[in-house]
């Protein structure tokens, strides 16, 4: 058999469509879609990072004044205590909890979670943002 160097069917002349090339027409608003998705993604994941984490812990309990009497901190520093003799040791759950509370996060922390969850934020939101492809579409 021998090579012809022609690309083979979707030519049209073996009965096949052709296939239609994708248009700039076709791809940028689906492409700015992604981008929004993506902007909106980064932006949550870094609003999680500064935010919503130390929020979550003050919730718990563990603010700058200490912690709070019958939080669920309350509760985590009473079993850490009793599991140690009375103690709370250093490093632990507990005791990074209400460093993060007390002082919040340090700037390594910061640049660690920012430049973790922002790229996952911006990835997540690029897959799922749903939006119109073309003036018009209803929404995916």
């Amino acid at each position: 058999m021998r090579r012809t160097g022609r690309p083979r069917g979707g030519d049209g002349r073996d009965g096949a469509a052709p296939a239609a090339a994708p248009t700039d027409t076709d791809t940028l608003p689906a492409m700015k879609n992604k981008v929004k998705g993506a902007t909106l993604g980064a932006a949550v994941g870094v609003g999680v990072a500064l935010v919503g984490i130390p929020a979550g812990i003050w919730a718990l309990g563990f603010t700058a004044a200490g912690i709070a009497a019958g939080s669920v901190a309350a509760k985590m520093m009473s079993a850490v205590a009793i599991a140690n003799s009375g103690a709370v040791p250093a490093g632990s759950a507990v005791a990074v909890l209400q460093s993060v509370g007390a002082a919040g996060f340090s700037l390594g922390a910061k640049i660690g979670l920012t430049s973790t969850l922002g790229p996952l934020g911006a990835a997540a939101g690029a897959k799922l943002f749903k939006g119109q492809d073309k003036p018009g579409d209803k929404p995916k």
